[in-house]
C-alpha cells in the first residue's frame, strides 16, 4: 500500500508547529508544599483525587496500599448489580420480599439519593433513594405492621408488603420569618414533602389484619421520607476514636449552646451508651444513619443494608426481614390462596418466613469483599483551595457558628476494626490510622424543628464533605441536600436550619442571614467545594 505523502507532511508539519508554538505549561501546585491540609478531606490514606463523575466510586490510597484492590473491584461489582430470585449464582436469593434489589438503586454512583419528584412514588426508580418512614405519629415508633424500610416489592408467589403506586408525594411550601427574602431583595423557597398512603396499599391489611392500636383502619400513621446520605467515607468516620466522639457530647453539653440539648438517649449527665440494636449494646457511641442507630461498620448501614434492602441471607443472618413484629407479614401471607398454590401449606409458608436458620445465600467471601468496598470508598479532595471566594466563605463559615455543629475536622486512631457480629472478615479491611480528616460533622444529634420534620426530630449532623459533587455524580436536577431532598441548594438548606426560632442552628442562620449577597455567594461557595 502507497503512503500518502502529502497526509505525513501535514501531520509532521502540525506537530513543529504544535511543539513552536506550544507554551510550557504553568507548574501546578506542589501537592505536597502548596496545597493546604484541608485539601485532603480524608487524609493522605482516604483521599482521591478524583473528581469527576465516578468521584464517589474511587478506592481509598490505603485501599490500594494494602493489596485489596481486587477484592474492593468485586465488592464494587456486587453493589454494582443487581439481585436476582435465583436460587443459585452470583448474587441470588433476593426476596421474598425486598426494598430494592442494588445498591445502586438507592445509590446512584454510590452518592446519596437524588430528588423526589412530585406525584407518584416511583420505587423502582434507579437513584430514589428515599425510603419511606411508617409510624405512630404520638410516640413517633415505627409502626408494628411494616419493617422499619418498609419493603415495596414481592418475589413470586410473595407479594409486596406495601404498594408503592398508591403513595403519593406532594411538594409543600413554606414561609420563614424573613418571607424568604434577604434583605437585599434576593429570594430563596422552602419547601417540604407531605406523603399520602391509604390503607389500602398495605398488604396485610387487605388479607384482613386489624391493627390493635387502629392507627391502620383510621389512617392514624404518618408517612414521612428519608433519603440515604452518600457510603464514601465510612470507613474514616468508623476509625474516629469512640472517646473523642464521646468528648465533643462532653463539650456540647458542657457550654449549653444547644437549644435542645443532647438527645437522652446518648447524653443524660453523662455518656449513655445506648443499645438501639441488642447485638451492639456496649460498643460505644453509635455514630451511622440519621437516628445513630448503628455502631462500627461492620455492623452498621452497609452490613445491615446489604441483608435487609435485599433479603438475601448469609451466615450470621439466616432470617428474612419482614416487620417491625416478626411475624405479623408471615401470618398472613401464609394464608393467602394464591402464595399457598404455588409455595405449599400454610405451616410450610409461616415456617419458611420466620426461620432463623434458613441457608447462606451471600457467602462469606462474597460479604468480605462487600466490606472491603464499602471500608474502602474513598472521599473527594476538596475544589478550589486557593480560590479567593472559597478562602473567604471558608472563613465566614467558621465566625458565623456554622462550624459548631458541623466541626471541620477529625483524627483518627489507631483504627483497630471491630466487629460486635464477630464474623471473620475484619482482618481483611483497609485502614486509616492517624489521619487528620474533614467530614465537617461532630457525629451528634440537634433539632431543627423543621416543618414536617424527620422522625423523633432528633437527627445526626450530616457530614458536608463531596456534597457538592452530587450532581455531577448522578444527573440530579437538584442537589438534593437535608435528609428528606427539600433543599435543593445550600441556601434552602441554610434557611431551613433557622426556619424555627427552637432550631439549634437558628442563631448561626441569623447570622447568614446578615451577611450581603457577596459573603453569602462565598460560603455556598465554600460549602460546595469541600
Amino acid at each position: 500500500m502507497k503512503r500518502n505523502l502529502f497526509l505525513d507532511s501535514l501531520v509532521i508539519l502540525g506537530i513543529l508547529g504544535g511543539l513552536a508554538g506550544c507554551k510550557q505549561p504553568t507548574p501546578g501546585p506542589d501537592p505536597e508544599t502548596d496545597l493546604p491540609e484541608w485539601y485532603y478531606t480524608g487524609g493522605k490514606l482516604g483521599t482521591t483525587t478524583n473528581t469527576s463523575s465516578m468521584t464517589f466510586r474511587q478506592p481509598t490510597p490505603a485501599t490500594e496500599n494494602a493489596g485489596l484492590g481486587n477484592m474492593f473491584a468485586q465488592g464494587d461489582q456486587i453493589a454494582e448489580k443487581d439481585f436476582v430470585t435465583n436460587e443459585t449464582g452470583r448474587q441470588h436469593g433476593l426476596g421474598p420480599v425486598y426494598v430494592r434489589s442494588s445498591c445502586q438503586h438507592c445509590h446512584p454512583n454510590y452518592s446519596h439519593g437524588t430528588s423526589v419528584p412530585e406525584g407518584t412514588y416511583d420505587a423502582a426508580h434507579v437513584g430514589n433513594g428515599t425510603l419511606l418512614v411508617v409510624i405512630n405519629p404520638q410516640t413517633q415508633a415505627y409502626v408494628p405492621w411494616l419493617a422499619g424500610m418498609p419493603q415495596l416489592f414481592g418475589a413470586a408467589p410473595f407479594k409486596a408488603p406495601l404498594d408503592p403506586d398508591q403513595i403519593t408525594v406532594t411538594w409543600k411550601t413554606a414561609t420563614d420569618e424573613h418571607g424568604n427574602k434577604f434583605a437585599d431583595g434576593e429570594t430563596y423557597e422552602l419547601r417540604y414533602p407531605e406523603v399520602t398512603m391509604p390503607n389500602t396499599a398495605v398488604y396485610v391489611y387487605n388479607q384482613g389484619y386489624r391493627d390493635p392500636d387502629g392507627l391502620l383502619e383510621s389512617e392514624g400513621y404518618e408517612v414521612k421520607l428519608e433519603n440515604t446520605i452518600g457510603v464514601y467515607g465510612s470507613g474514616l468516620l468508623d476509625a474516629i476514636p469512640d472517646q473523642d466522639i464521646i468528648d465533643q457530647y462532653a463539650k456540647e453539653a458542657a457550654d449549653g449552646k444547644l437549644k435542645n440539648g443532647l438527645n437522652p438517649a446518648f447524653w443524660n449527665g453523662s455518656f449513655q451508651t445506648s443499645g438501639y440494636y441488642k447485638n451492639d449494646p456496649t460498643w460505644g457511641p453509635k455514630r451511622f444513619t440519621y437516628a445513630l442507630t448503628r455502631g462500627p461498620i461492620m455492623d452498621a448501614a452497609g452490613a445491615n443494608a446489604i441483608w435487609n434492602i435485599t433479603n438475601v441471607t448469609r451466615s450470621d443472618r439466616k432470617y428474612h426481614y419482614l416487620d417491625l413484629n416478626g411475624t405479623i407479614y408471615a401470618e398472613y401471607a401464609s394464608k393467602d390462596p394464591e402464595v399457598q398454590a404455588k409455595f405449599g401449606t400454610e405451616e410450610e409458608i409461616y415456617n419458611y418466613l420466620t426461620s432463623k436458620e434458613l441457608p447462606a445465600e451471600m457467602s462469606d467471601d462474597e460479604f468480605t469483599q462487600v466490606m472491603v468496598w464499602h471500608r474502602g470508598l474513598a472521599v473527594p479532595a476538596a475544589r478550589n483551595v486557593t480560590d479567593p471566594q472559597v478562602l473567604k466563605g471558608k472563613e465566614l463559615f467558621s465566625q458565623i457558628g456554622c462550624d459548631y455543629c458541623h466541626r471541620p475536622t477529625w483524627t483518627t486512631g489507631p483504627d483497630e476494626v471491630r466487629d460486635p457480629n464477630n464474623f471473620p472478615v475484619t482482618a481483611s479491611m483497609p485502614r486509616y490510622p492517624n489521619q487528620k480528616i474533614w467530614p465537617y460533622t461532630d457525629m451528634v444529634q440537634h433539632k431543627l424543628c423543621m416543618e414536617n420534620d424527620i422522625r423523633t426530630g432528633w437527627c445526626r449532623t450530616t457530614p458536608l464533605w463531596g456534597r457538592g459533587l452530587h450532581k455531577k455524580a448522578t444527573g440530579d436536577a437538584y442537589e438534593a441536600r437535608m435528609h428528606d431532598t427539600r433543599a435543593r441548594n445550600v441556601i434552602e438548606a441554610i434557611m431551613w436550619h433557622g426556619y424555627s426560632s427552637e432550631s439549634d442552628a437558628y442563631w448561626p442562620t441569623q447570622q447568614f442571614y446578615q451577611l450581603n449577597k457577596e459573603d453569602r455567594d462565598a460560603i455556598v461557595a465554600f460549602i460546595n467545594a469541600i
